[in-house]
Parts: structure tokens; sequence; C-alpha cells
């Protein structure tokens, strides 16, 4: 009798200890997963994001960087980068969005890049339930940790730590070589981000950043919107000693040869670096940092 009675014992001892096992096993796989986007709104998923749709290209190689690839289902115009980027469907562009086609998607997690008008459609995908994500980096670190973000939304942490951790080791790198002691002047800085109409940004823009890295100053940094329209006048009056444009080629800053009193002018100081790689706030600014940071030592030792 107490020999059955230990083993009947036993059994609901194992079998409370399989139930409590399932149960800590289900909460672990389906605990979910908050971290901040850069509006710094709390993002909450049920569970890792499978489903993912990009609306913006820097979001989609942030989000081949962190490990997510597999994960997106959808993106806007122009995710030209990395090649894979190519062969994913797009949903249209920020401007002329199909919405109805995104909501059919049935995505867990939309990314949307956290400016402008953008801020209307993400509260209209909130408004349907759709989990948003605000990508608006300002600065370098916020690159690394949006690759790190992005990975914990997807589930592959392993591979957004790694990346991230790459990303910094070649911004410190880029430092050592290139950024000079606050003793040395720096150079100044025009960047024309557009030709017609003559559109520049200020300080907050991520190509900011690459400048003051490399030893420069953007001459209108102190404007107030990100991006604005300027005359040809006030970048005669602040007398820029370098001109960067946003392109592949320095044919669009031709114009600028007929006032040979700018200093940018009297010492050739014209210079390109590939669009994608500095107006996108992704993980290849370190491409266009580093091509910009060898145009202005060449502009110094002039």
């Amino acid at each position: 009798m107490r020999l059955l009675q230990a083993l009947q014992s036993t059994v609901k001892l194992v079998a409370g200890s399989t139930v409590l096992a399932t149960c800590l096993a289900s909460t672990t796989a389906f605990a979910s997963i908050t971290v901040l986007d850069d509006a710094q709104r709390q993002v909450t998923v049920d569970k890792p994001a499978q489903r993912i749709v990009s609306l913006a290209p820097h979001i989609t190689e942030m989000l081949f960087e962190a490990g997510a690839a597999n994960n997106i289902i959808a993106v806007t115009d122009y995710s030209d980068y990395p090649e894979a980027a190519k062969k994913l469907p797009s949903i249209g562009n920020i401007f002329a969005l199909d919405l109805e086609r995104l909501l059919a998607l049935k995505p867990d997690l939309v990314i949307v890049w956290g400016t402008g008008n953008a801020k209307i459609l993400a509260n209209k995908l909130r408004s349907n339930h759709i989990t948003v994500f605000e990508s608006e980096p300002h600065n370098f670190e916020m690159v690394a940790t949006s690759i790190e973000r992005l990975a914990t939304l997807a589930g592959t942490d392993n591979t957004g730590k790694a990346n991230a951790q790459k990303f910094r080791q070649r911004l410190d790198n880029l430092r050592k070589t290139y950024q000079l002691p606050a003793s040395v002047t720096p150079v100044s800085v025009f960047y024309q981000m557009i030709r017609r109409p003559l559109m520049t940004i200020n300080d907050t823009h991520m190509v900011s950043d690459s400048i003051r890295l490399c030893g420069g100053r953007n001459v209108f940094g102190q404007l107030k919107d990100l991006s604005s329209t300027i005359t040809t006048e006030a970048v005669l009056a602040v007398n820029p000693d370098v001109i960067l444009s946003s392109g592949e080629n320095i044919d669009n800053m031709a114009d600028w040869k007929q006032f040979p009193t700018l200093t940018a002018v009297k010492k050739n100081n014209f210079y390109a670096v590939k669009g994608d790689w500095l107006n996108r706030a992704g993980p290849r600014i370190l491409d266009g940092t580093e091509a910009l940071c060898k145009h202005l030592a060449a502009a110094r030792s002039k």
C-alpha cells in the first residue's frame, strides 16, 4: 500500500513538473518583444516579426544588415541594395503608396521613414492595427542601434549585434584616421543636395555628421529645416572652401565656375560622392564618409 502511494506521488510530481515546464516553455516562446523606435515610441510585437514591410531604401539596407532579409515581404521603390533587394516586390513609394495592397499583405511590422508625410502614413497604419517602427537616424550611433533594434524585432539578434559592432569598429577607424584636433580650423563645405531647385541640408542631417568627422563644417548647418531650398546669393555670401555634390560626377557643379571669386572655384574644390552612400541613413553611410574624408583631405592640402 505504501509502495502504491509512493508511486502515485511520484507520478503526480512528474506530471506537475511537466505541466510547469510546458507553461514556462510556452511563455518563453511567445514572450512579447519591445524596443524604442527613433520617435521614442515603444514598438511591441507578440513574437519575432516574420512579415516585415520596409518603406524606405535605407530601412531595407538596415534590415539586410540586421539579418532579417528572409522576413521582408515588400519594399518601396529604389530599394536597390543589396542586390537581393531588387528581387523583393515593391508597393510604390512613400509619395504614391498602395495602402490597400500593403494592408492586404497582413504585415506584422511596417518600418517607415519617420519624417514629413510619413508621419501621417504611420498614423494611418496604426489606426488599422498595424505595428509601426519609425526610422530616422540622425547620427552614426543611431544607425548602429537601428540595426540592433530591428534585429531584436525580427528575432535575429546575433547577426544584428555582430554587424552593428562591425559598423562601430569601422567608424572608430575612420575617426582615428581623419578626425582633426579641435585646434585645426575646419574646411567650410557647401553640400549641394540638388542643383535645381538648389537645396542643401542642416546640421541635424547625417551628412553633416560625416562632414564633421572629416574635419569640415557645413556652412548651412544652422538652417531650421532638415533640407531647404536656398539661393545662389546665399552660397556666394558664405563663400565655402568646398562645394560637395550628391552624385557620382561633378558636372552638375559646373555653373559655379561663373563665380571666380568663390574660394571653391579658385581652388577647384569640387567633389562628388555617390548619393546613395551619403543620403541614405544606413550602413553605407560609412562608405560615403570615407570618400568624403579623402576629398576634404585633398582640399585641405591645397
